[in-house]
């Protein structure tokens, strides 16, 4: 053995394109940030429900518009080539994001149901990630455990607003003029 053999060989840097090119090959769904990959664990079925019931309310709002919703298998590119997640529930009334196979660019809204595992990551390093869309309007976090939502909007270029949706109050959604009761999130949930 060689003295370059013993030392240990340093790993080349999995690229976007490399993950793209990996992802589209693999039978469960890994998210992508800055050169590492996470593999995504399975749902609940509050989760799946709650997920469900935005996706079918923002469905049924949007019809006849030129915006649509998509739910939990289509990938989000939040940085160039630095960071692609799975939404749960992402709106976007991009005409080429209604073309793509891979990847949207340019939501307007994406709902994260949060899990106990994710919560953390996905209000941290996530939503930082999601602020440099420069066509996200709205992020939508969802606590089943808690019942709660909160509802960011961008108010201006770098700004964000937070708004907790109390129960029995709607989830106004004021870019995509739809307004989403309370109730009907979390209908079935429990």
């Amino acid at each position: 053995m060689t003295k370059e053999q013993a030392l240990p060989q340093p790993t080349p840097a999995f690229t976007a394109a490399d993950y793209l090119r990996w992802e589209a090959e693999q039978l469960d769904k890994h998210e992508y940030l800055r050169g590492e990959t996470f593999a995504m664990g399975g749902a609940s079925r509050r989760y799946v429900t709650i997920s469900g019931n935005v996706f079918s309310a923002l469905d049924d709002a949007l019809e006849g518009t030129p915006c649509r919703a998509y739910m939990a298998d289509m990938k989000v590119q939040a940085a160039a080539d630095e960071a692609y997640f799975y939404p749960d529930v992402l709106v976007t009334c991009d005409p080429a994001d209604h073309r793509a196979d891979q990847f949207m660019r340019a939501p307007k809204l994406i709902v994260e149901v949060l899990s106990p595992a994710t919560a953390a990551y996905d209000r941290g390093e996530k939503f930082a990630a999601y602020r440099r869309i420069a066509s996200l309007t709205d992020f939508v976090l969802i606590d089943p455990d808690h019942r709660r939502i909160e509802h960011y909007r961008r108010i201006k270029d770098s700004r964000w607003e937070l708004q907790e949706v109390e129960p029995e109050q709607a989830l106004l959604l004021q870019s995509l003029e739809v307004s989403i009761a309370w109730q009907r999130v979390f209908r079935n949930a429990d």
